[in-house]
């Protein structure tokens, strides 16, 4: 539901913001007020078309902005959109940069205009089977679940078929570029934890000589000054040991010392005479780290990842040679599925058909109480075996309308006149009235050509649309404002020489007032008497 909506710099409108209500929102005005302009302006918040003509003279800029309660959501959504004279847009919901398209899906939900040259969603077929199938009740709702759940089963059995390598020569491609890289990493024969060792090795090598000069001389100047400085300093403590307990004490710890270095340099003479250098072993090391980086490069960052890869590829090999049963048992479940699915679709195209027949003759009704004797509305429904399953089975459906005796059945996408085209979408909206989820109905030129009774029925229907939806709607007629939940005086002011566009929320006794306007083009006692009886006219 539209909460508040902001315009600025369109047409005459300088900067105006309207609060809407839930119920049937009436604006009128004076002709080239801007009422047209705040139903463009609701077009353009939609994702409709902008024309650089709507920018308001002098500026370079228009904008428009919603604030839109959303069912199930506690926070009101901010949505807005900002063109500019080059003919860039800016999109944002809740703040939130998006584009035209991505305005578009998201409003459609909340949003559907019906005006001379706006698509509703009644003009897409795809709305059209839905409207139809809320129509239908339960008992279809059931099975579309029911059928929805092995749709998307069959939906991944096929793309498992179609991702089966292609043809006979793709196929072994394929097998042979597996056995390849099966093999490589097998002849490798890794183990984890090797590249660590590896380089330690290659580290020790390459830096023998090194090693080997520095623990020669460590060994020297333990050999020579550290173990007979050591021992020497034992004998003398030994001397006094017997003088004090601490003098015995460190001749202890002196002892450990050198028993101590004793190991240390036998380690260390172990140590260098294992340094060499190998220049075999350092080639053979660098041949198999060499390997081992070429696979990384390959198959993954690590041992791990190149092993784990390895079982994937020979899965992927299994089932390339055992494809041929395994794809005949992917066709066998797809078939099992596509004969519970056409049972299913033959149950979904019974129930549309029966309930179609209903929602004809409802809308049909509707449309002669809105002064369209000759018109006659048909819900198409074609069952088509041969074609492809889809989300909602195998019906296509299209709604029609005969407008006058003699004349074709046509899309209503083809019905030329906007106020036709209106009164027909109010007859549909009226008899879907507790299945339509759109939160918020526009309407713009639904009075054109009727009068009267007629009027007073547009009325009527749209109170009755207006107990579930919020209702917009433009008008010119008195029949149909004195219905009006809420309504809104559109009307010019001149400030600084420049026109512009105001709305004011009027109260009973100016709504009164407006009506009478409206009916008689001037307020009067008698014009203000027939505004209280429209006020309260109840049609049977």
């Amino acid at each position: 539901m539209i909460n508040i909506l902001h315009i600025r710099n369109i047409g005459i409108i300088d900067d105006i913001s309207i609060d809407f209500n839930k119920g049937l929102n009436v604006l009128t005005g004076e002709t080239g007020a801007g009422k047209t302009l705040i139903i463009d302006s609701l077009n353009v918040i939609s994702g409709g078309r902008f024309s650089k003509d709507m920018i308001r003279k002098g500026q370079e800029y228009s904008f428009v902005e919603a604030q839109i309660s959303v069912e199930n959501n506690s926070d009101n959504i901010i949505v807005s959109r900002e063109i500019n004279s080059s003919g860039k847009n800016t999109c944002k919901i809740d703040g939130r940069l998006v584009t035209v398209t991505q305005l578009k899906e998201f409003m459609k939900n909340n949003i559907d205009i019906h005006g001379q040259n706006d698509n509703q969603n009644l003009l897409n077929n795809s709305k059209q089977i839905q409207y139809l199938d809320d129509f239908s009740g339960k008992e279809l709702s059931e099975l579309k679940l029911n059928y929805k759940i092995k749709y998307e089963d069959y939906i991944n059995l096929k793309n498992e078929l179609n991702a089966n390598y292609g043809d006979e020569k793709e196929k072994q491609r394929k097998l042979d570029l597996l056995k390849y890289q099966y093999n490589e990493i097998e002849q490798a024969k890794l183990k984890i934890g090797e590249e660590t060792k590896l380089e330690q090795q290659i580290k020790l090598i390459n830096n023998s000589e090194q090693i080997y000069i520095n623990l020669n001389e460590a060994n020297e100047k333990i050999e020579q000054n550290a173990i007979d400085a050591v021992n020497s300093a034992v004998r003398n403590i030994e001397k006094i040991k017997q003088y004090d307990i601490s003098y015995k004490n460190i001749a202890d710890i002196l002892k450990s010392i050198y028993y101590d270095l004793q190991e240390i340099k036998i380690d260390i003479q172990n140590s260098y005479h294992e340094v060499y250098f190998d220049e075999e072993k350092k080639l053979e090391i660098n041949e198999r780290l060499d390997t081992i980086y070429s696979l990384k490069r390959k198959y993954g960052n690590t041992i791990e990842e190149i092993l784990k890869y390895k079982d994937e590829v020979k899965q992927e090999i299994s089932k390339i040679e055992g494809l041929e049963e395994y794809i005949n048992n992917l066709k066998d479940q797809k078939q099992i599925l596509e004969n519970e699915m056409l049972e299913i679709c033959n149950k979904l195209n019974n129930i549309r058909k029966q309930n179609a027949k209903i929602l004809e003759e409802k809308i049909n009704k509707e449309l002669q109480d809105l002064e369209m004797k000759n018109a006659r509305f048909y819900i198409n429904i074609e069952f088509n075996t041969n074609k492809e399953f889809n989300k909602n089975g195998l019906n296509d459906i299209e709604f029609l309308i005969r407008t006058n005796l003699g004349e074709d059945k046509k899309s209503l996408a083809k019905i030329a006149s906007g106020g036709e085209t209106s009164r027909i979408m109010l007859a549909i909206k009226t008899s879907l009235a507790n299945v339509d989820n759109t939160p918020t109905l526009i309407f713009d030129e639904i009075d054109t050509g009727i009068s009267g009774v007629a009027a007073d029925m547009v009325g009527e229907k749209l109170k009755l649309i207006a107990k579930n939806h919020q209702i917009l709607i433009v008008t010119h007629l008195a029949n149909i404002a004195a219905k009006g939940d809420y309504n809104y005086f559109i009307y010019k002011e001149v400030k600084n020489e420049k026109t512009q566009t105001k709305v004011s929320l009027l109260k009973e006794d100016e709504t009164l007032e407006e009506i009478a306007r409206i009916a008689s083009g001037k307020i009067t006692k008698v014009s203000l008497e027939h505004a209280k009886e429209l006020r309260n006219i109840k049609i049977a």
